[in-house]
């Protein structure tokens, strides 16, 4: 099964033949297209998928398209576990916070520096969080209402997934002041966090022990299948940072979301170009199944 997604509808008729051509120079027999939607569509094929998927980022590397290549059984998810910042909202939190305390730059550079593997999470996190000692918790609020914003497609693939009876958990190593506020936009069931300690009215630039971080992510994706008598085949898992690579190179489908790239080498499949509405598209759910109420 390979399914295409673009970001809108003119966009897909380029790539599709662009894929077409490479099967049939691989004699690789497409048996069907199924459009999902205006701008997705599914083809069913014969052939190795690991050949497919090289196949498929080769035949769209020059094409605004995301792919997804995958076996046909257990392709709906029971359950979704998804990264927050910068993958279900617009921004890191902690790097929006250290902009209120006046060190923004100092706290983004170690972020991304962490995103992509090159520092171990849990002493990154608490170095950063340490320089917002004495932050007003004000603050936090501030940046929640000002700052974070879910990203496209965020609120409908949660929605829809869980009116279809797949649970839906939010794991972040970011903190629970924000994953609960984005959990019940969303419409996520659960979420799981680290924790911001208080005095008073303002923050100590500690964190909450034990931290929540690449370990701790793909124990809760095993921890929350196991609760559901699931295997983890029937399982979804995505992020953009290193500390995510965990649960998505676990999951049944591992998916990167404009993900760095030690992230995106590993995932199942990206999504560089379309929305979260692709994670839809890829479970095989057609559009006018989404639930956008």
């Amino acid at each position: 099964m390979l399914t295409l997604v673009s970001p809108e509808a003119g966009v897909l008729p380029a790539a599709e033949a662009a894929i077409d051509q490479a099967l049939a120079r691989a004699d690789v027999p497409v048996k069907a297209h199924e459009p999902l939607g205006p701008a997705a569509v599914d083809l069913y094929l014969d052939g190795d998928l690991g050949a497919v998927r090289k196949l498929a980022l080769e035949a769209l590397a020059h094409h605004t398209t995301d792919a997804a290549v995958q076996p046909v059984a257990h392709r709906r998810k029971a359950l979704l576990l998804a990264d927050m910042d910068s993958t279900i909202i617009n921004v890191e939190c902690l790097d929006e916070l250290a902009d209120y305390a006046g060190v923004k730059a100092q706290v983004a550079e170690i972020t991304e520096r962490a995103m992509r593997g090159e520092l171990a999470f849990e002493g990154a996190l608490r170095e950063r969080v340490g320089m917002l000692k004495g932050l007003a918790l004000t603050a936090l609020q501030a940046a929640y209402d000002e700052r974070v914003r879910l990203n496209p497609g965020a609120r409908t693939l949660v929605r829809t997934m869980a009116a279809n009876g797949a649970r839906c958990v939010l794991v972040s190593g970011g903190f629970t002041f924000f994953t609960s506020r984005v959990a019940a936009a969303t419409g996520f069931h659960d979420n799981r966090a680290n924790t911001l300690i208080e005095a008073g009215d303002v923050l100590t630039g500690e964190v909450g022990e034990p931290i929540l971080g690449r370990e701790a992510k793909l124990a809760a994706l095993n921890e929350e299948a196991a609760a559901l008598g699931l295997d983890l085949a029937q399982t979804l898992a995505i992020g953009d940072g290193a500390n995510d690579l965990a649960m998505i190179e676990a999951a049944g489908l591992g998916l990167a979301y404009r993900a760095k790239p030690i992230v995106a080498a590993q995932a199942d499949a990206k999504v560089d170009h379309a929305d979260l509405t692709a994670l839809l598209y890829f479970q095989g759910y057609r559009a006018d199944q989404f639930v956008t109420d």
